[in-house]
């Protein structure tokens, strides 16, 4: 029975990490955007929306590798 509250506990440290780095990636990535932006000035400020969706793909690809490989650690 003690095995068991240990395990859910370590399932949610795992997915706030997730989380976390998810915010990181995107942030990142949205901020070099940003700079970009800032150094090469454009009308609809493409580094920024570019860096950003890169970010999220990014993101999204971490957490589907990292879920994979929680499951196949089961």
């Amino acid at each position: 029975m003690t095995q068991k509250p240990k395990k859910q506990l370590n399932n949610y440290i795992k997915f706030t990490t997730i989380a976390f780095q998810m915010i990181a990636t995107i942030g990142l990535l949205s901020f070099v955007g940003w700079w970009l932006d800032s150094k090469f000035p454009n009308e609809y400020s493409a580094y920024t929306v570019i860096f950003s969706l890169l970010g999220v793909i990014l993101a999204i690809y971490q957490v589907i590798k990292q879920v994979i490989g929680m499951s196949k650690d089961k």
